[in-house]
Parts: C-alpha cells; sequence; structure tokens
C-alpha cells in the first residue's frame, strides 16, 4: 500500500520531489558558499601564486629643488651660488625570479592543487547533504499530510457514529449521554486534526527553508513515499572510501604533507636572478657637476642561506609533522563513524522493511474492521465501544504504517549520502 498525502490549494505552489531538489540546488546559500571556494582556490592555484614566476616592477621618481652652493676647488677656484636650481630624475626596471629554494615552490604549487581538489569534494559533500536535507524534509511533509487523511477517515467514521445515534434518539431507541458522547469525540478528532495540521505547517515551512523559498509560501504536495527494496550493505560499505567527506579528508593528508616540504625546504638556501635597467640623471645650476647623467642594464645573483633563527624552521616542521599525523587521524575517524552509521542505518533500514509488509496488513485489517463495525453499529450489533475501539485500532495502524515507511526511507537516504549515490 502507498502513503499519499492530498492537500492542495488553489494558489498554492505545487512541489514534486524533483523541483525541490532542483530549486535547493539552485537557491542553497551553502552550495554557493562552497562553489565560490572552488572559484577561489582554482584562482590560488597558479605558478604565481606558489613564486615560481618572475616578478617585474617599474619605478619612476622626479626631484626638484633648490640649494646654496658652495664649493672650495683644489685649484683655488671658489664657488658661491644661493637659490640653485637643481633636478634629480631616476628610472628603473627591474625582474627578478628565483631559480632555487630547497623545491618549496614544487611543493607549494602542489599544495595549492591539492586545496582546489578538496574544495571540489567539499562542494560534492555540500550537494550530497543539501539533497539529503531536503528528501527527508519532503517526506517529512508526506508523512505529516499523511496522518491528516488518516484523521480526516477517522473523523468520518465518528460523523457516521452520531447519524446512526442522531437517528435512533428520533425513534426513541437512543438516549442524549450517547449522542453527547459521540460529539465529544467528533469535536476532540477535529481538534487532533487541528494540531496535526499545524505540525504538517511547520514541516512545510522547514522545507522552504532548505528551498530557500519564502517561508509564507503555501505548498501543496501530492506524493507517496516508496523504499528502494534493493541496497545491500557490502557494496554501501565499499563506497564509504569514495564519499566526498572521505576524499576531502585525503587531500587534507597531502595538504599537511606538502606543508612538512615546505616548511623542510625553509632551511635551504634560495637562489634568485635579478635584472634591471637603471636610468639616472641629475643636474644642477651651479657646482662642480652642472649634468650627470647614466644609464644601463645590470644583473646580479643572490644567494640567502638561514643559519640561524632560534630554531624556528625545525618547530615549524614538527608542528607540521603532528598536524599531518592529526589529519590521518581525523580521516580514520571518519572511516570509523561513517562505517557504524551505515551499520546502524542498515539495521535500522532492514528492520523497517521487516515491519512494514506487517503494519500495511494491519492497517489493510484495522480499516475493515472499522467499515464492519460501523455496519454492525448501524444494525445494532456493535456498541459505541466497540466502534471507538476499531477507531483507535485504525488511528493507530495508520500511524505505526506511516511512521515505519518514513524510518525505511530516512534510512535509505542516509545510505545513499554516506555511499555518494544520491541523485
Amino acid at each position: 500500500m502507498l502513503i499519499t498525502s492530498q492537500a492542495f490549494c488553489q494558489d498554492s505552489l505545487r512541489l514534486s520531489l524533483d523541483e525541490a531538489v532542483a530549486t535547493a540546488l539552485k537557491n542553497s546559500y551553502e552550495i554557493q558558499i562552497a562553489k565560490n571556494n572552488v572559484q577561489a582556490n582554482t584562482l590560488f592555484n597558479n605558478y604565481g601564486i606558489a613564486g615560481g614566476l618572475p616578478v617585474i616592477a617599474g619605478s619612476l621618481s622626479n626631484t626638484e629643488q633648490i640649494t646654496s652652493v658652495k664649493q672650495k676647488l683644489n685649484t683655488g677656484v671658489e664657488i658661491n651660488r644661493n637659490s640653485a636650481v637643481g633636478n634629480n630624475t631616476q628610472a628603473a626596471l627591474t625582474a627578478g625570479i628565483l631559480l632555487y629554494n630547497g623545491n618549496r615552490v614544487v611543493a607549494t604549487k602542489k599544495r595549492l592543487g591539492e586545496l582546489q581538489y578538496q574544495s571540489s569534494e567539499l562542494l560534492n559533500s555540500q550537494i550530497q547533504n543539501t539533497i539529503a536535507a531536503v528528501m527527508t524534509s519532503y517526506y517529512d511533509v508526506v508523512r505529516q499530510l499523511s496522518y491528516v487523511n488518516t484523521l480526516r477517515t477517522s473523523i468520518l467514521a465518528s460523523e457516521k457514529r452520531l447519524e446512526i445515534l442522531q437517528v435512533r434518539k428520533a425513534a426513541g431507541m437512543a438516549n442524549n449521554a450517547d449522542i453527547f458522547q459521540a460529539q465529544i469525540d467528533v469535536n476532540t478528532l477535529n481538534q487532533t486534526l487541528q494540531d496535526q495540521q499545524m505540525t504538517a505547517a511547520i514541516a512545510k515551512t522547514e522545507l522552504l527553508r532548505l528551498l530557500t523559498l519564502d517561508t509564507k509560501t503555501t505548498l501543496a504536495i501530492r506524493d507517496t513515499i516508496t523504499v528502494d527494496l534493493n541496497l545491500q550493505l557490502d557494496p554501501i560499505l565499499e563506497r564509504i572510501m569514495v564519499n566526498a567527506d572521505v576524499k576531502a579528508a585525503d587531500h587534507q593528508i597531502r595538504i599537511n604533507q606538502l606543508i612538512i616540504k615546505e616548511t623542510a625546504a625553509l632551511r635551504y638556501p634560495t637562489v634568485r636572478l635579478n635584472t634591471a635597467y637603471n636610468f639616472t640623471r641629475n643636474q644642477s645650476a651651479a657646482g662642480l657637476t652642472l649634468l650627470n647623467r647614466t644609464a644601463g642594464p645590470n644583473a646580479n645573483v643572490t644567494v640567502a642561506l638561514p643559519i640561524y633563527n632560534g630554531t624556528v624552521f625545525r618547530r615549524q616542521k614538527q608542528v607540521a609533522e603532528i598536524n599531518s599525523t592529526n589529519a590521518e587521524i581525523q580521516k580514520n575517524t571518519i572511516v570509523r563513524d561513517y562505517t557504524a552509521g551505515v551499520v546502524k542505518m542498515y539495521q535500522t533500514y532492514v528492520s523497517s522493511l521487516q515491519q512494514l509488509e506487517v503494519q500495511k496488513e494491519n492497517y489493510k485489517l484495522s480499516k475493515q474492521l472499522l467499515d464492519l463495525t460501523l455496519q454492525r453499529f448501524q444494525l445494532i450489533q456493535a456498541t459505541i465501544i466497540d466502534v471507538r475501539e476499531a477507531q483507535r485500532s485504525f488511528e493507530d495502524a495508520g500511524y505505526r504504517m506511516i511512521n515505519i515507511n518514513y524510518a525505511a526511507k530516512a534510512a535509505e537516504i542516509e545510505l545513499k549520502r554516506l555511499s555518494n549515490t544520491l541523485q
């Protein structure tokens, strides 16, 4: 038996599961942030960021000055002048490239690549989490609306019982006490229905939040909870290693290992080639040199060798090694927790499926019992208590069937999320 929810408004938003998932993937703020992180890490994954590309710079300065000049030359000539105008112009074009720094550039470039891959896996993880959350919330709405339908069916039975009693009273075969009790039962069920409709409305609001839609939107959902009956434990356990969170943890291990190489490279010499083209022009209205202009290229190689810095580099490497070990432990923790989560969810999945078949039969029988009891009550072959017990059995059977079906579906969704197979 399929559990169906039917609740439509004239101006409501009709939403299928596929439409809900597509809307969430389009609107989710969390996914947008994860996409932006991928884009940022892609931009950072560049040899220039890693320090492996040449650096070229230009500079230009012009200085005007007024000075007082007083000079005595060894030839006996004396120069005295106030407010002598002078000019100094300098221009340079410099270029430098790193030749060697203990392969730190190589390690940094690889680390930037790992960060890009890791952010892609985190995006995949966020997509899987969003799909799972939307599907679970969507089917929760279906579940709550199914409760509404069960209560409505029970209310119809109570109204039918009240109608029968009113006919009997008109014929002098029933008293006011029975009618009052029947009316109380109808009112109580209507109040319970209102409470359940409020619960369904709250579930819809939560779904709208996940879809990043206006929470005042009226949702109309008509769907059934159908469970995939073909899930097997071993294939799911094998796919844990391709879970996006596990793969992101793998990238974190490699990132920390590359940080070890980067910090180790700090203890090696740094060799850099620098070239420049310089232009200098000095002009003065007084003095021994009235004009001096030089221009030309130059090149040099610099070698910087760290000798001692208070063991900072060594300690940084030791900390990086500890972080790398922690990254491996964190990955093992994720695998452990996900493995246990799969086993527990699979147990819930199997148990729910086993109970579901029995509960479907109970629900079918309880509905038949309710109909039969009402017929017998109409023929004065059953009492009010018999009808109320049949109603209670029907409501309980409906609640249990809906809950078990939802539990099986929720377990299926979680198993597919953990195995990275949600579509």
